[in-house]
């Protein structure tokens, strides 16, 4: 073992603030990384694309900065993964088809633009599922190869899990990143609708499209985001700090309309994990049952109308089961799509109502452990309604199930990132209990 292999295991705040210190090398940083990659790549298959002489080359111009006494940003040095939907120059962005084998964007999608204006390593791209849907792409588990690591945002859940890289960023139209990181075991973010930027990213939904991210801190997320949306004004890595002295926060347990989805044990861990953190249980009203099947509604329509060319020209490439998506997306008039996207406004005014006597929402991040197999990707029933209402959730790794992790998903207000990292972070302070 090398003697710097224990770089890998840092967290990315960590990082950044050696590199600056000049106590380590981006170089060494990166040569780590790859070196935990090489060991466990056979296993957990999280790459899509990874040139390891080109991150080595961007940490030498890393450290060449800080010795030349350079202005240097957050995550200068920091080795990042970039789902394999979110546009980079300097590698191909294949979507996770055949349909995009080879493609080579002629500039680079915004956040990845943002990542290297910090000083960021792009360490390459990561494995996505099947045009950031279902369709399994070759990444399985890290705690158990014969499980799904979930999708759409497999590669990075699963790279980030397992010590592979310190931050790597997702996407989310219903559940693409929380379930993974529930699956995984790392903490996935998904920030408040429109608050990162999407330019350069395939568009699968206008309305619900989300770029967040995974870390195995909430510090390292609150970076993250902050470099992602450019907001200096109201930096969320200002609202970590303190957090353990955070007052006894008010958590509403809700199960959502999703509830019967879950497995037993899944439900059984939650309410207890409800009751240890002394959360008051909270029935929603039936509305916010129309709104799952409402997401469901604009998800699968905007699937049609942009997947739905792909499908026509390339008829022997696609899965199935997007086939047979883009079929039920086609079936769903304007008429419907519109009244769809009309319940979200409502449905947010009865959710911030909510808030006048709770902090947060606990809820369940998935419907269980991971499941067997590597032919489905889970279900993303308890996100969905989340990402309807463009509200921010993290997925925290704080229960387990036979051994393997199970995520407490925590949701805020519209706008309320900043409160729900402080809450996150007191919540993991004191151990989630």
């Amino acid at each position: 073992m090398s003697d710097t292999d224990h770089l890998a295991t840092m967290s990315a705040t960590q990082a950044a603030a050696a590199i600056r210190a000049r106590k380590v090398t981006s170089k060494d940083l990166v040569n780590a990384c790859l070196r935990r990659i090489s060991e466990r790549d056979d296993a957990v298959q999280a790459w899509a694309h990874l040139d390891p002489d080109y991150a080595i080359a961007q940490a030498e111009r890393a450290d060449a900065a800080v010795l030349a006494n350079e202005p240097l940003g957050a995550l200068h040095g920091v080795p990042v993964g970039v789902k394999d939907v979110i546009d980079t120059q300097d590698y191909p962005t294949e979507n996770g088809t055949p349909v995009f084998t080879g493609r080579r964007p002629e500039v680079d999608a915004a956040v990845v633009a943002a990542l290297r204006a910090a000083g960021a390593v792009i360490l390459g791209k990561t494995v996505t599922t099947e045009l950031a849907f279902f369709g399994p792409g070759k990444t399985r588990n890290p705690h158990d190869p014969e499980r799904t690591p979930g999708g759409s945002s497999s590669g990075s859940a699963a790279a980030v899990a397992d010590q592979q890289i310190p931050l790597a960023l997702g996407t989310q139209t219903a559940g693409s990143l929380l379930r993974p990181a529930s699956y995984c075991g790392c903490i996935g973010f998904k920030p408040t609708f429109g608050l990162v930027p999407r330019e350069g990213v395939l568009a699968q939904s206008a309305p619900l499209d989300t770029i967040g991210g995974y870390a195995r801190t909430i510090a390292d997320l609150a970076l993250l985001i902050d470099v992602l949306s450019g907001d200096t004004r109201q930096p969320l890595s200002t609202a970590v700090a303190g957090a353990s002295e955070a007052g006894q926060p008010r958590f509403a347990f809700v199960r959502t309309a999703a509830w019967p989805q879950g497995d037993a044990a899944m439900q059984k861990e939650i309410a207890a994990f409800a009751t240890r953190i002394g959360a008051t249980e909270v029935e929603l009203p039936e509305s916010f049952a129309r709104g799952i099947k409402a997401q469901q509604a604009v998800q699968f329509r905007d699937i049609a109308r942009n997947y739905g060319p792909i499908l026509d020209a390339n008829p022997d490439v696609m899965s199935a089961k997007l086939a047979e998506v883009i079929a039920q997306g086609r079936s769903v008039s304007d008429a419907q799509y519109d009244d769809a996207l009309a319940q979200r406004d409502p449905l947010n005014s009865e959710f911030e109502a909510l808030f006048r006597a709770y902090d947060a929402v606990l809820t369940p991040a998935a419907a269980g452990i991971a499941p067997n197999g590597l032919g489905a990707t889970g279900s993303p029933a308890f996100n969905a309604l989340w990402t309807f209402l463009g509200v921010p959730a993290i997925s925290l790794p704080l229960l387990q199930v036979d051994g393997l992790p199970l995520g407490v998903q925590v949701v805020a207000q519209r706008g309320r990132d900043s409160e729900l990292m402080h809450l996150s972070q007191a919540i993991l302070s004191a151990g989630g209990a």
